[in-house]
């Protein structure tokens, strides 16, 4: 495995550490990151493999992008209701509309869940 990655497409005041901790898999993607802040840290481990062949193993983008419209969607309710989280939440939607897409055109084609494009 190579060092772990730094992630640093977001990065507000340095308190979280972003970082990807293993190689990028076969489609050429990282599937194990950790979100770090002070002396706590959250482990993600995506998807690795698919799910025909190696079944369901972690989460995916989509999954991860729906808890986060979940979360928007709840701020926007409440009184911290702003103009950016909903441009926020709107592309974020949009993202999830895309990944959907793409996952009902692999399920017409057959080739879900396969290593096939």
């Amino acid at each position: 495995m190579t060092d772990p990655r730094k992630i640093t497409s977001y990065t507000v005041d340095g308190a979280l550490k972003i970082v990807s901790k293993d190689d990028p898999g076969p489609g050429g993607a990282h599937h194990a990151y950790v979100i770090a802040w002070g002396k706590g840290e959250l482990p993600i481990k995506f998807q690795f493999g698919h799910t025909l062949e190696s079944g369901h193993n972690g989460v995916t983008d989509e999954a991860l992008l729906a808890v986060i419209v979940d979360r928007l969607r709840s701020f926007q309710a409440g009184p911290l209701s702003c103009r950016e989280n909903e441009i926020a939440l709107t592309k974020i939607e949009e993202a999830l509309h895309w990944l959907h897409h793409r996952t009902r055109d692999r399920l017409a084609r057959g080739v879900k869940g396969t290593g096939r494009a």
